[in-house]
């Protein structure tokens, strides 16, 4: 059943079509759908995230948010408004969103995936959100999504050595909250926030540090982002309800890890 998952998550196949060596396609579907309503895939990628940063094999030296946007299968819309009631041993998904996570736009539907990598090019958080959301809005949701248990016991790790970020999370909210958590960051200002604090003077505060050269490596998530697209049950979406689809990014988070 994990291989039918998988094949379908590579190959982006409808359900229905999936080889017959797997099994039946509706057992495979079920098992994939109970897994990403009650946390199963985010527990399996938790459960690898420790043992990975165990191996040392987590870069904390710089951690970069991004987000990219994904078109939307015109079979991915039309689910129920409401969420199916509790009926028996069935209970309601823990990430059902009523919205779904589905953006209009003149191009139709899209999904946009907010996710935190680290420099070994592999994902650490992953949220889902619909296609018109901001990205500076969703930073801090992100960063606080990053919980990697230790072994040993005692409180997990959460707080990355540095952060980086476009000028979309530039915002004194976010910088705020990162200088509250003491993590240093390299996310450069735009024009018009420069322009704002220069006008006020000595009321503006000093002008925020930034390094080209930790800026430079903010190619890791875009990188990131185009190894998680290969999948193409990720790059389009497919999944009508919005916490099934969060667990397929998260299933193709943890192959990339499984992988390198």
């Amino acid at each position: 059943m994990i291989n039918g998952i998988l094949f379908r998550l590579r190959t982006g196949v409808p359900w229905r079509d999936l080889p017959t060596r797997f099994g039946k396609w509706k057992t495979v579907y079920d098992r994939h759908r109970r897994w990403s309503a009650d946390g199963t895939w985010d527990g399996i990628l938790r459960a690898v995230l420790t043992d990975a940063d165990a191996r040392g094999r987590i870069d904390w030296s710089m951690v970069s948010v991004d987000s990219t946007v994904c078109r939307t299968h015109q079979h991915a819309a039309g689910a129920r408004k409401q969420a199916p009631r509790k009926s028996g041993k069935r209970s309601r998904p823990s990430q059902h969103r009523a919205d779904e996570a589905l953006g209009r736009s003149r191009g139709g539907l899209t999904t946009k995936i907010h996710l935190a990598g680290e420099g070994g090019l592999r994902p650490l958080s992953i949220l889902i959100t619909p296609g018109q959301w901001g990205d500076a809005p969703q930073m801090i949701p992100v960063l606080e999504r990053i919980r990697v248990p230790r072994p040993a016991g005692g409180r997990p790790r959460t707080r990355p050595d540095h952060l980086s970020g476009d000028k979309a999370y530039s915002s004194r909210r976010n910088r705020r909250y990162l200088r509250s958590r003491q993590i240093k960051h390299t996310i450069p200002e735009r024009r018009d926030q420069q322009a704002h604090r220069q006008r006020r003077g000595s009321d503006g505060g000093r002008p925020t540090g930034f390094d080209p050269a930790r800026y430079a490596r903010r190619n890791e998530v875009e990188r990131l982002i185009n190894r998680l697209k290969i999948y193409r049950a990720v790059a389009t979406r497919f999944d009508k309800r919005a916490y099934v689809f969060h667990g397929t990014v998260t299933a193709a988070a943890v192959r990339l890890w499984l992988r390198s």
